[in-house]
């Protein structure tokens, strides 16, 4: 793996793992803290599903889907050409897979505490490695639009796969 793919993965963990002790340690369970009137609430709850509480109870397949997640993400940063916001987005997909992971394993749930109410909405509440997840996500988007998801680089084989010289017979 891209060394500068896993620096941004571990930041973008530490950065998730840091905020969900913070929040563990300064707000009490399912209670809201004002941050902006109307707007921007910090709200420590306990998701024990994936996205918007789906899969709710369901940890074991949620572990077993954020891994395979990881091992196609794995594979598809060799597939997609090398440049910085390829990097970038495979590390915020990594750390942030991993940090909700972590959750997972440790706690069985997750830990999130950002709260918005967005046009009278009361957006679900999330954490850093969500954040990080949405990221590298719409990185990715733009990169298949702009047709970087095929990596060109000739001098470089695919892993696992031996390069091969043409011999022509005269």
């Amino acid at each position: 793996m891209n060394k500068k793919i896993l620096i941004i993965a571990t930041i973008i963990l530490a950065l998730d793992q840091i905020a969900k002790i913070m929040a563990t340690v300064w707000l009490k369970l399912n209670t809201s803290i004002c941050v902006i009137p109307h707007f921007f609430y910090l709200t420590l709850c306990h998701n024990y599903g994936a996205a918007w509480g789906l899969f709710d109870n369901f940890k074991s397949i949620i572990i077993i889907g954020t891994l395979i997640a990881i091992v196609l993400i794995y594979h598809f940063i060799f597939c997609f050409q090398k440049n910085k916001r390829n990097n970038l987005a495979f590390g915020f997909l990594i750390g942030g897979l991993a940090g909700n992971l972590i959750d997972r394993i440790i706690f069985g749930y997750v830990r999130d505490f950002l709260d918005f109410y967005i046009f009278k909405y009361d957006y679900p509440v999330f954490n850093i490695a969500d954040i990080a997840i949405v990221i590298g996500v719409i990185l990715l988007i733009y990169a298949v639009f702009k047709g970087e998801d095929v990596n060109e680089d000739n001098s470089e084989p695919r892993r696992g796969k031996r390069k091969t010289r043409q011999v022509s017979s005269k």
